[in-house]
């Protein structure tokens, strides 16, 4: 397939794109599709959700003055047209790698990015706040939010869209219903959004109310209000249930065909002209223009390699046996194995059961593993709610998203004492999903709070031993982190052993200095030392297992007989492993030199996972660095 876009050389701005006549505008649409296919495949990233709003990206910022108006995308792995339009076609080939631009809309990228995202379900209430100032600083903004049908099931945009509604402001909701999130969406909302999308009757008449409402003109809160009435009245009468959005009090229009990119230039054009809160719903097709991304919609939400332009074959076999298992297929059978045996235990996850390997189970217990859409923090309360109801929940979150349900693992779980396990995924630096995706908190966040148990495996037999210890009876609130990729272990499904809580263990004996790992980065330093060790120089190394409790008698056991120490972990410094060990110290008065290795104290953005570790001093060299420094060698 060979790419001639004649239209897109032409445009470095959205300044340019708003100089075509409208006739010219779906030729612009298919060379941009084109464009994003033929990077993607050479630099594989997010292609299905970016293919399919490639005609409303197209008409958003053909009918509204970017940046002065302002598009906040939600999620952004929709964002790849806007950003080619916006000035970074020539640099989209850095697209998610090290010191290129950034898979996500990014305010330090560009002034067409108006809000910074990663995590899904922010726009509304983005919109909602930068509207009240621009209202307040008297400016004339249109501020467009772009949210999935898929984000609208978080709680944090019913939030937005509840104070939206009492705070009269010109913003502009475009729910994008394709019916998919990453895997597809579940709940309420996603059939309400089906059944109004699918309402012949509604449909035949929502022009002529458009037409008759939409542009009478309001004089004063009230007349605005009765319009509003009107409009919610008939619309209710006509669809048989009442629309949630105009249940609000925020105009509901559509649905129209998100892949008619003159119509929607038109329907935009008018809703300009019509004040307050407004819910444009439009309906699309993830993946559209490429057959495949059209067939596969998770699988080619991001393609897992390069791949054949034209064709959408690989360049390898993705039926081919690796060598290595990832960690998340590791916890998705061993879930299934434990759940043999303990018919006790249920799987939730956040709208992530291809992400996280819960499918596994879903397949084979279906009444066993709930997927609650994108919903953390409902997801931890849920959780709790079945630990109450004496059943025994795994709750696994990327470690990343589990942020955003804090307070509930906090006050719902750890304050009642419930037997929750939660399985961490993406635990420590993901690689090319940047700042927003690195897993560089959760030992430090989850160590301070009481009654947990907070834990990292070493490998895969660790990772299947410690599912197995935390199901056991009188755990209480237990946490797992494990690693984005592959372990180490090809014979990894082990018969399950108990791990005693809060212990640790000696790897190996060592002379001068000792190395105190958690987690996986144990098996980089295991080489390292071994590397000393055929050089004559042996170096000791303790892998904790837990950060909480911490294993006092092994500490006590390394600083009675090393005065050199380096902990290594793969987490943030403040607040982590580390930490723990230096208070350690400092409640048993040991003297001792120390270095800590891990995330520091900023932001990490995107990258291959082995560029992040070595920005963090973590990689081998890192910890060999470290080692020389100390004068040992």
């Amino acid at each position: 397939m060979e790419v001639t876009a004649s239209l897109l050389d032409q445009i470095n701005s959205p300044a340019d794109l708003r100089k075509l006549s409208k006739e010219k505008l779906e030729i612009l649409c298919n060379e941009l599709r084109e464009f994003i296919i033929e990077a993607v495949s050479s630099n594989p990233a997010h292609l299905g959700a970016s293919l399919g709003v490639v005609e409303l990206t197209v008409a958003l910022h053909y009918v509204f003055d970017t940046p002065n108006d302002k598009i906040i995308w939600d999620v952004g792995h929709q964002a790849y047209g806007h950003k080619i339009l916006t000035g970074r076609k020539e640099r989209f080939h850095t697209n998610r790698k090290f010191k290129g631009i950034s898979g996500f809309p990014n305010i330090f990228e560009s002034e067409y990015d108006a809000f910074s995202v990663g995590h899904s379900s922010t726009s509304i209430s983005a919109a909602l706040g930068m509207a009240i100032a621009a209202k307040k600083n008297q400016q004339n903004t249109q501020f467009v939010a772009v949210i999935g049908d898929g984000a609208l099931t978080a709680g944090l945009a019913f939030e937005g869209i509840n104070n939206l509604a009492a705070n009269y402001c010109n913003v502009l909701i475009i729910v994008n219903d394709n019916n998919i999130a990453i895997d597809a969406n579940v709940g309420g909302m996603s059939d309400y959004l089906v059944d109004i999308a699918t309402s012949h009757t509604y449909n035949k008449v929502r022009r002529e109310l458009f037409k008759t409402l939409g542009k009478i003109k309001l004089v004063g809160p009230r007349s605005r209000d009765l319009i509003i009435k009107i409009n919610n009245s008939i619309k209710t009468f006509l669809t048989k249930q009442a629309n949630i959005f105009e249940s609000f009090n925020i105009r509901y229009f559509g649905p129209v065909d998100g892949h008619d990119v003159e119509r929607l230039a038109d329907v935009l054009t008018d809703l300009k002209d019509i004040p307050g809160p407004k819910v444009l719903h439009i309906i699309t097709k993830k993946g559209k223009g490429f057959k495949i991304a059209e067939e596969k919609q998770t699988e080619w939400h991001a393609p897992v390699g390069k791949f054949d332009k034209d064709t959408g074959e690989y360049y390898f076999s993705t039926t081919e046996k690796s060598n290595s298992t990832r960690f998340q297929d590791v916890f998705g059978n061993t879930i299934v194995e434990l759940a043999r045996m303990n018919e006790k235990i249920v799987g939730i996850t956040p709208a992530m059961p291809t992400g996280c390997s819960l499918n596994i189970m879903m397949k084979e217990m279906p009444d066993r593993a709930f997927d609650v859409g994108i919903a953390e923090q409902h997801a931890v309360t849920f959780s709790a709610g079945l630990a109450m109801g004496g059943l025994l929940p795994f709750c696994n979150i990327y470690s990343s998203f589990m942020q955003r349900a804090y307070d509930q693992v906090i006050h719902d779980v750890a304050l009642q004492k419930l037997n929750v396990v939660f399985c961490l995924d993406r635990g420590g630096l993901v690689g090319a999903d940047g700042a927003t995706h690195q897993g560089a908190y959760d030992l430090a966040y989850f160590r301070i709070i009481p009654n947990m148990i907070v834990s990292a495996p070493m490998d895969e037999i660790e990772l299947r031993n410690l599912m197995y210890t935390a199901q056991l009876p009188n755990k209480g609130a237990f946490s797992i982190r494990y690693p984005r990729g592959t372990g180490s272990i090809i014979d990894w499904q082990q018969p399950f052993k108990e791990i005693p809580i809060g212990k640790g263990r000696k790897l190996r004996n060592g002379k001068h200095l000792a190395i105190i790992t958690i987690g996986t980065i144990g098996l980089t330093v295991s080489k390292i030392c071994e590397d000393f060790s055929k050089k004559g120089i042996e170096i000791a190394q303790f892998d904790m297992r837990f950060v909480k409790p911490i294993d006092t008698e092994l500490l006590h056991d390394v600083f009675t007989n090393f005065k050199k120490i380096i902990t290594v972990e793969d987490g943030c410094l403040q607040g982590g492993m580390g930490s723990a060990v230096l208070e350690f110290i400092a409640d048993n008065n040991y003297q001792t030199t120390i270095k800590r290795l891990g995330i520091p104290d900023n932001f990490i953005e995107h990258g291959t996972q082995e560029e992040l570790y070595k920005v963090c001093g973590i990689d081998e060299d890192g910890i060999i660095k470290a080692i020389t420094e100390f004068g040992i060698i």
